[in-house]
């Protein structure tokens, strides 16, 4: 249950004074949320400084005032589109209040003639007066303290003004309970931070233009409340996963030994060592849950091959799960030329498998007899029973959550996960998208692989493109033709797609291809199949191409707009070549003139193939909403945290996480309590389950 402390921020917008049926609506669009709490992690993003209280006569133009002036008379407009004015004056001149399109009554009632009051807005000049159109202020004499101040203003949706969001804002935080304290004392003096109350008043009433920075004590203090909440509840849901029993694995180095000598390569450095990382976890009684981080083309997939013969040598199955059909049904091809020699039996199951053939290979499934399966999110389906599965490997589903993850795992007892991505990710967001595993990095390319050479080519230039790609096709290169990413709009991208296919069909006839996000799936693999067949010699394609689809024999990417893509998306599509042992080229063809930032970001492509070097200067350049993706669900979305800026605290809340849980597993100190307050203050209380289930 929710502590009861939290009761006054969970309640509804619509309690605040001012929130009727409308603007609730439009709260809730604003702020992402129904209850008072997520209108008070609608952060300011900048301050207007209405502290200058000068005389009428000292005024400047152009400046943020506030004046204390007395009310002399109205002067309604004389024809219709004219403004309404108030004459006021205070002892040293005179300042017109303008209004367009106002009720005559309000402003009657606003400004009686003869009073003294207090308006605060931009000065402006007209003719010899000065004038002050729809002030942002109105107020009586004792509202001064309210009114001369740093005022908040906040990112606002249509049909809400910056002025109604500050006093529903101030309705709000005099409700918000003092909640107890859940940091450690030292840490409080040492980083000098406000108590979470006061940290959240100083945010939205701010004393200083800094107070709106994310540098600022009492943004800091609250970034980290949030980054602790996450980093607690990755590791409670990994202390409840480790708790589980696992299956101790006997290490057959006789298989291994027989499995590395029928390869045609040499394991690089990396692959060994984190080889030796997934042994000791499957050694262990407790369960394996690790993330393999492997770059572009570094050998992820035997990594895969020795974790599932692991299991198969315990007499326990194995399973691998690809994202797309076409990468299943290449991680089949790939398997069967190092399983077939071993006589270890496979099979490969998707969505496409039906009637006769899919009942033959779920009982094959079921009775043990396959012991390696392969295939797409379908193997994971309820249908499917395993014999005694043991370990899972997820390859490319950086788009799972941890949820996701730990239901796989129901699928047998003690099961073993290991989930790869060939998306380098920057330290920052593994921790927060992946703060429940250990993490293994392929950072090793292996021997006998040249550098993709990189070329940026203006858009004027795309004749001669084409014109040494003619020379390539007769020679029997193979191609990939990147076609640009317009807006997001899938139906743009097919049209500038399907535009390119026809040119260079006028050039080279039925040797060219074309792959696209809104054919099906059967179509898609049709023309993927004639391109690994060397049918189809150029490839057209959105950016669909496959991550993980291997053609060894293309060895040239020509990237159109390459200025509009991300430099992890770049760094990706460029990785489609490379693979073989001749020498690759990747066109980047840009139109000009290039912003700064598409600059940098070309600059670090040419300059760069190292995956988790371009991952760290991507999230730089594009922050890290985007850098996996916007709809990247193992990303959870941070209100208060900024994980450029607040960098170091992410570390520091792993560490006291980790900290925590040693000192107090179930959280029944006081202080554990507390943290509890803080698990569900920003909605991790899933994790608690953890505690009661563990």
């Amino acid at each position: 249950m929710r502590p009861f402390i939290l009761d006054p921020l969970c309640r509804a917008l619509n309690v605040l004074p001012g929130v009727g049926p409308r603007n609730l609506k439009r709260l809730e669009k604003l702020t992402g949320g129904e209850k008072i709490l997520d209108l008070l992690w609608h952060l300011p993003i900048d301050v207007i400084d209405r502290r200058s209280t000068p005389k009428i006569a000292e005024a400047q133009i152009g400046q943020i005032a506030t004046f204390i002036v007395t009310v002399q008379k109205h002067f309604r407009p004389v024809k219709r589109g004219m403004p309404y004015r108030v004459w006021c004056t205070d002892e040293t001149g005179s300042l017109n209040l303008v209004f367009f399109n106002a009720r005559p009554d309000w402003l009657m009632t606003q400004f009686p003639e003869g009073a003294e009051k207090v308006v605060s807005g931009k000065i402006e000049q007209f003719n010899d007066s000065f004038q002050m159109v729809h002030p942002d202020a109105i107020g009586n004499i004792d509202e001064l303290d309210k009114i001369a101040i740093y005022e908040p203003l906040y990112p606002l949706t249509d049909g809400l003004t910056n002025k109604g969001v500050n006093k529903m804002m101030r309705a709000a935080l005099e409700i918000i309970p003092d909640l107890p304290e859940w940091h450690d004392g030292g840490i409080i003096k040492r980083e000098a931070w406000p108590q979470w109350a006061k940290a959240v008043n100083s945010l939205h009433h701010p004393e200083t233009s800094q107070a709106v920075m994310p540098e600022y004590p009492a943004r800091r203090r609250l970034a980290y409340d949030e980054l602790l909440a996450n980093q607690l509840a990755l590791a409670m849901v990994r202390q409840a996963q480790t708790r589980k029993k696992g299956r101790a694995l006997t290490i057959d180095h006789d298989l291994r030994m027989r499995f590395f000598d029928a390869l045609p390569f040499e394991l690089t450095g990396a692959q060994k060592t984190s080889l030796a990382d997934i042994d000791a976890d499957m050694s262990a009684p407790m369960r394996m849950l690790r993330l393999l981080q492997g770059d572009v083309g570094s050998g992820k997939t035997v990594v895969a091959a020795a974790t599932l013969l692991n299991a198969v040598s315990n007499h326990l199955q194995g399973a691998i799960m690809a994202p797309t059909e076409i990468l299943a049904r290449q991680h089949e091809e790939t398997f069967k030329a190092w399983l077939d020699p071993l006589g270890i039996s496979y099979v490969c199951i998707t969505g496409r498998d039906k009637g006769k053939k899919r009942a033959e290979l779920l009982r094959q499934i079921a009775s043990g007899e396959a012991q390696i399966i392969i295939g797409t999110h379908a193997i994971f389906q309820d249908t499917i029973e395993f014999h005694n599965l043991g370990a899972v490997v997820i390859d490319e589903q950086h788009r799972f959550g941890v949820h996701q993850r730990l239901k796989l795992s129901d699928k047998g007892k003690g099961v073993d996960i290991l989930v790869m991505t060939a998306t380098p990710i920057p330290r920052t967001l593994t921790l927060t998208a992946y703060g429940d595993m250990e993490v293994s990095k392929l950072d090793e390319n292996p021997p006998g692989r040249k550098p993709v050479d990189t070329r940026l080519i203006s858009n004027d230039h795309l004749h001669n493109v084409i014109d040494g790609i003619k020379r390539e096709v007769e020679k029997g290169t193979q191609i990939y033709w990147v076609c640009p990413l317009v807006e997001e709009s899938e139906l743009i991208d097919l049209a500038a797609a399907e535009d390119r296919h026809q040119l260079l069909q006028n050039y080279f006839g039925d040797k060219v291809g074309l792959v696209h996000g809104r054919m099906k799936a059967e179509e898609k693999d049709a023309v993927m199949q004639r391109f690994i067949a060397k049918d189809i010699s150029i490839l057209v394609a959105t950016t669909v191409i496959e991550v993980g689809v291997n053609v060894p024999n293309a060895t040239i990417i020509v990237i159109e707009h390459a200025e509009r893509f991300g430099l992890s998306q770049l760094h990706q599509l460029r990785g489609r070549v490379g693979r073989g042992a001749a020498q690759s080229f990747c066109f980047l063809i840009y139109q000009g003139p290039l912003s700064e930032t598409a600059k940098e970001r070309l600059g670090v492509m040419r300059a760069s193939e190292d995956g988790f070097v371009i991952a760290e200067k991507d999230l730089e350049l594009r922050g890290a909403g985007d850098v996996l993706g916007t709809k990247q669900s193992g990303l959870p979305k941070f209100r208060l945290a900024n994980l450029e800026d607040h960098k170091d605290l992410l570390e520091m809340a792993r560490d006291e996480a980790k900290l925590i849980l040693q000192k107090d597993p179930k959280l029944e100190s006081e202080r554990g309590q507390n943290l509890k307050i803080l698990l569900y203050l920003f909605e991790r209380e899933r994790a608690i389950s953890f505690l009661r289930s563990g």
